[in-house]
Order: C-alpha cells, then structure tokens, then sequence
C-alpha cells in the first residue's frame, strides 16, 4: 500500500510541477517573432541589406543614416504593418508597391480618409541623388523626416489629430503594445522604448536599400566602361535613344540629360517646373511647384508594363506622352518654367521647347528609356511582405 501511495504522490507532483511549467512558460523572441512572420524573420539569420552591390560608376552615395541589418529589417516590418493607419487598412506598402517598383498603378493611392494629392513616386535608389529634399514640391530636407509625413497625413496613414483623429503619439502607444516590436527595438534599441526617431531611422534604412542596378544600361556600361561609345548590348535603335538621351538639342539629341544625369538618372538640383502644373482632382487648378522627381530608372517593370502613371499628377500613361510633352512644350498659363525647356526668348516671353523629334526618335527615346529597367527590386524577398507566409 505504501508503495502505491508513493507513486501516485510522485504522479501527482509531477503533474503539478509540468502544469507550473505550463503556466510560467514565457515564449522566446524568435518565437514571438515566428508566430507572426513565420520564416521570414530570423533573428540569427537576418537578410543582408547594409551590403548591397552599388557599382563603382554610381557618384552618390546612399543619403542618410549608414544601414545596418537588424534595424532595416525593422524597417520592413514597419512598411508593411498596416497597424501604422488608424484603422488598421493602410501601409506604406499599399502606396508603394514592390511589384510595381514600388509605386502605384492608381493615379491617386486610396488613404484612411480620402485619396492622396498626388501620384504616389516610385522608391527607386532613393539615397543615389544629388538632392538631400524629398516629395514632389520637396517639402522636407531629409528621408527620415519624409517617412513619417504620410503616417501623420489625414487622409493618407490619418494619425493626424485633425477632427477628433487619433494623435501620432497615439500610433506610438499602439505599437508599444504590439508584442513583435517590443521584441524587436529592444533587440536593436537595448530597450522596447518606440519614438518617432526610432521609427524614422529604421524605415528610413528599408526604403534607402530598395536599390536598382542590374539594368540593361548597368550591364553595356560595364561591357564598355564609358557611357558614350555604343553599347554591344543594345540594338541600333535602343544606341540611337542613349544618344539622344545624353545629346544637348544644339548638337542634336533631345538634351534630357540637362535634368536626368546617368548613371543614376535622377533628377539633378535647382530644377524648376517642367510644364506640368494642373492636379490630381482638376486640370484649371495649378500645382506648379513640384521640381522633385524619382529616378528615371524602372519607369517600365521587366515585362513591359508601365510601373505608374507619370508626373506628381499622373496625367501621362504612356512613356510616348511624356516624349511628346517634352517634344513640344505648351507655353499656356505655365509658371515658374525651368529655363532649361526654352528655346529662346521672344518679344512676348519665352518660347517653348521644340525639338521637332522624328516618329522613329521618339521611339528610340523610348527603347533607350526601357533599357533602365532592373529585375531583383521586383522579385527580392528581402523587400517584400514579411507578413505574408
């Protein structure tokens, strides 16, 4: 009898001590982390993006803060987190999407409380540009203060605090309360603390590593190692645009290069309105004060399909209509013109660029401009959505 009292006693502490167990069990980070990501994110085993391959021709190097892993990855998690709109439907991602080179097909991205004013840009190289301004009428003077902008737009993230809307302090204490990103900027941080500061230098870090250099035009430059001669990869149609592409109109060439300097092809600094000045909402509204652009680079996604529709206001849809409004530059009602697109100055003004482009130049134009199209920013699953398993 003794015995079996003694065992039942050992089953019965057993028992006791497993259930203990059960109700201390704290589960580890990765596994907080792997609940919500699955695979995806590995705190041991973090995606590379502090180390991407920038070839030794780009001039620029990557504006901002030095990249580091663990708060890019960070970063990531923050773009995609729709937890960031005030009613949980709305991430950075859903305007800027990767398939799309990180843009929108939409003329105006869809927010929490209305449409956007303007074309969502596309995230192409972000940091490879003379410029330190960022949005289209280049409102502010840094990427880490841009990235939060849209969090505090009404109508866009709407953690504005206009009419009764929750504050961006409020998207502060929603996040503390989210158990992933207190594991994650303590991981990073030493603490779970989250601030704007935070918060803007990780995003920040994601949206500089999205980068674009495995074009066609990447590989004739390291074929020739000087971006004049023709390209061995192009055909004479695709070497007559990079001509014209980089040639002024007073040597014949369309002089696109005056604004979009290779290798980067971003806009250069101290670049006024390029004739396009109506809105989004009405064509008889001016918006002319927009002289910041993306990267010409993946205007077109590898198979042929444009990545957006063009300009802040999204008035052109084919990559033909931009040529042809730089072809013929309408003088109507414009304002603040860059002086760039004059051909001369008149007893009335100034007087419109005309550069009288042959149908089989523009074409050229535009076979050139196709060949800026990378591949790895579409399809790279360290820019892609980590909640998606």
């Amino acid at each position: 009898m003794k015995i079996k009292f003694y065992l039942l006693l050992s089953v019965f502490v057993i028992m006791v001590s497993c259930q203990n167990e059960k109700d201390e069990y704290i589960p580890t980070d990765q596994v907080i982390l792997s609940n919500v990501f699955g695979s995806k994110i590995d705190l041991n085993n973090l995606e590379s993006y502090q180390n991407n391959n920038i070839p030794s021709y780009i001039r620029f190097s990557n504006r901002g803060n030095a990249i580091e892993n663990d708060k890019a990855t960070l970063g990531r998690i923050l773009f995609y987190d729709t937890k960031l709109s005030t009613n949980n439907s709305i991430s950075c991602a859903s305007c800027h999407q990767q398939e799309h080179a990180f843009s929108d097909t939409n003329v105006a991205s869809t927010g929490v409380n209305g449409m956007t004013s303007r074309h969502s840009m596309r995230l192409v190289n972000v940091g490879f540009q003379p410029g330190t301004n960022f949005f289209w009428n280049e409102r502010v003077n840094s990427l880490e203060s841009q990235v939060t902008e849209p969090i505090k737009d009404h109508a866009e993230m709407g953690f504005s605090g206009e009419n009764g809307a929750p504050t961006f302090n409020d998207l502060l204490l929603k996040l503390s309360d989210t158990d992933y990103y207190q594991v994650l900027f303590n991981h990073i941080y030493g603490d779970p603390l989250i601030t704007e500061e935070r918060l803007q230098e990780c995003l920040s870090q994601f949206v500089l590593s999205i980068q674009s250099f495995d074009s066609r035009y990447d590989d004739g430059l390291l074929a020739t190692g000087n971006p004049g001669p023709a390209f061995p990869n192009y055909n004479m149609s695709e070497n007559r645009g990079k001509f014209l592409f980089t040639t002024t109109p007073v040597n014949g060439g369309a002089g696109c290069v005056s604004c979009h300097v290779p290798p980067e092809f971003a806009i250069k600094n101290n670049i006024h309105n390029n004739g396009v000045i109506a809105t989004i909402a009405d064509p008889n509204v001016f918006d002319h004060d927009n002289t910041r652009s993306p990267s010409l680079r993946d205007l077109e996604n590898p198979e042929g399909f444009i990545n957006g529709p063009l300009m802040h206001n999204g008035s052109f849809n084919t990559l033909l209509e931009m040529v042809e409004h730089y072809n013929s530059i309408d003088m109507t009602n414009q304002q603040l013109l860059d002086p760039l697109l004059f051909d001369s100055v008149g007893p009335n003004g100034p007087i419109g660029q005309q550069l009288q482009l042959s149908e089989s130049d523009k074409t050229a134009l535009i076979n050139f401009l196709k060949t800026l199209t990378g591949n790895d920013i579409y399809t790279n699953p360290k820019w892609s959505d980590p909640f998606v398993n």
